[in-house]
This record gives structure tokens, sequence and C-alpha cells, in this order.
């Protein structure tokens, strides 16, 4: 076994203290925008992510989730810097950002955005034609399931950066890219952010349609295209007047599923409410938040 020297240790132990703590912003660059899909962490150790003590490997839980992961901003999307982790050739900022605010420390790679002394304007969202929806969402069907995941093509970036050492499965190198998607990122990636993130805020968004006490099949007649079935948890989208579709883990990924059977399944395990907030126990609402007008 090799002995550190005790003033090596030192030294040793001064560079990991300053790589692990965090540091008030050191420049007189303040905020941040997005050039690319940037990836936003709750931990800032972006290494153990991706590449772990193997580096071949990321770091997933039982379930094969990265539960580190909280989204994927989109380009332009603008960050307020709060903090630093100096790695050297790049940092780990910790961030707030006024598209994702559900009270999380965010934390972003430095090599994804570009600085700014002052705040820029907020990221310019507008709703997408349904045509344009409905591109994204059909290009995604067959996708992995991918818990805080909302680009689904992946992040070739990640790989580059954070290169693995050795040989990795393509499973692995989705995993790595952050492939695929999670329910709410679905609809997320195809309105360009135009819907909220999770499905915390998901199940108040737009209108309510009445549906409790109704049958599977009433309900699914009072449907109407994108309509978002949902609770704090999952959400399911209307894609036609016959057919649901969702990114599920259980169900492997992106699919779409007959609309009444999926409403029937649905139904065996939680109760159609009119208003989630004022209810409780297991129960679902159908949110109406497209306008075709």
């Amino acid at each position: 076994m090799k002995i550190i020297p005790t003033s090596s240790k030192s030294i040793l132990i001064t560079i990991i203290v300053l790589m692990t703590t965090l540091s008030v912003i050191s420049q007189d660059f303040y905020y941040a925008v997005a050039t690319g899909p940037t990836p936003v962490l709750n931990s800032p150790d972006f290494e153990a992510v991706f590449g772990g003590s193997d580096g071949r490997s990321v770091k997933t839980d039982n379930s094969g989730l990265i539960r580190e992961m909280e989204f994927i901003a989109l380009p332009g999307t603008v960050f307020e810097l709060l903090g630093e982790f100096d790695h050297g050739s790049y940092k780990i900022f910790k961030v707030e950002c006024k598209e994702y605010e559900y009270g999380t420390d965010l934390y972003i790679d430095s090599r994804f955005v570009e600085l700014k002394k002052s705040r820029p304007g907020e990221r310019f969202v507008a709703l997408p034609k349904k045509e344009d929806i409905y591109k994204l969402l059909d290009k995604a069907v067959g996708n992995r399931y991918c818990w805080g995941g909302n680009y689904n093509d992946g992040i070739q970036k990640l790989i580059e950066l954070y290169q693995p050492k050795g040989e990795i499965s393509d499973g692995v190198k989705n995993e790595w890219m952050l492939t695929g998607c999670d329910c709410s990122g679905l609809m997320y990636e195809a309105t360009n952010g135009f819907t909220p993130r999770n499905t915390s805020k998901l199940v108040d968004y737009g209108t309510p349609v009445e549906i409790e006490g109704l049958t599977a099949e009433e309900i699914a007649a009072k449907c109407k295209p994108l309509d978002m079935i949902v609770w704090n948890g999952h959400v399911i989208y209307v894609y036609d007047e016959k057919t649901s579709i969702q990114s599920s883990l259980s169900k492997g990924g992106v699919l779409k599923l007959d609309l009444v059977e999926t409403l029937s399944d649905l139904m065996s395990s939680r109760t159609p409410v009119n208003d989630y907030n004022s209810s409780q126990g297991s129960r679902f609402v159908i949110r109406r938040w497209y306008n075709d007008n």
C-alpha cells in the first residue's frame, strides 16, 4: 500500500475541499443562458452521476432511474448563478431558474451555458402548432423512459464532456445521454416548454373537465385531443378520441394505448374527481389546456 506523505495529504485534502465546497461567484457574471439542451441536477456531483467510481456507469437507483436528474433546460433558458464549485477547467454552478420553480436545489455544468453580466430576457415560449406537437409525440413513440428527461434524442455532449473510461453498452450510452423522456417531459418537449414541467403543477393547469361519478366510456366521450389525465406523480395524454399516449416506466417507455382501456385500468385504483386539491385519496383529474380557437 502506498503511503501518502503528510505534506501531500494536506495538499490533497485542500484540493478536495476546494473541489467540493460551494463558493460565491468569483467573477462579474451572475447569469447564464443555455446554449443547447442543458442537464439540470439536484446534486453538484456530476462526475458521480456520469461515470461513477468505475468511470463507465451511470448512477441509478433500484428502478434504473437517475434520481439526481431534475430536467433538461431547453436552449435559451436563463439561470441566475448563486454559487460555484470550481473544477479547474470548468465549474458547476448552483442556480435558480424561473422555468423550473419546485423548491429544489439546482446545478448546471458551466460548459453548457454562456455567461452574462446582466440578466437576459427570459426565453420566449410560444405554443407550437398542433401538427408540430403531434410530430414530436409520434416521433417519441417507442423511446425509453428517462426520469427527468425531456429531450428524446439525448445529449451527445454529455458523452463528450464526461467520457466513459472504456467501452459501454448501447443501454448505458442511452442512460448517459439522457435519451428518452418521463411522463411530463413528453409534452414539455413537444410544446417547447410551454406546459409545466412537473405533474405537481399540471394537476391545476388549464381548466377542469367534469368527470366525477362517470364511467370510463363516459369520460372518454368528454375528452378532447391533448387533454391531460393527471395526478401528482403521473400524466397521460389524450392523443385522439380513441387513443392515449404516455411515457411510463412500468410500460417500457412511450406508447399509445386504447383510451377507454387506459381509463378503465386507471379507475381500478384511482377515482375520477373534478378538482384535485379539494379531494383526497387515490384520484385523478382531467385538465384541458389546449384550445383550437
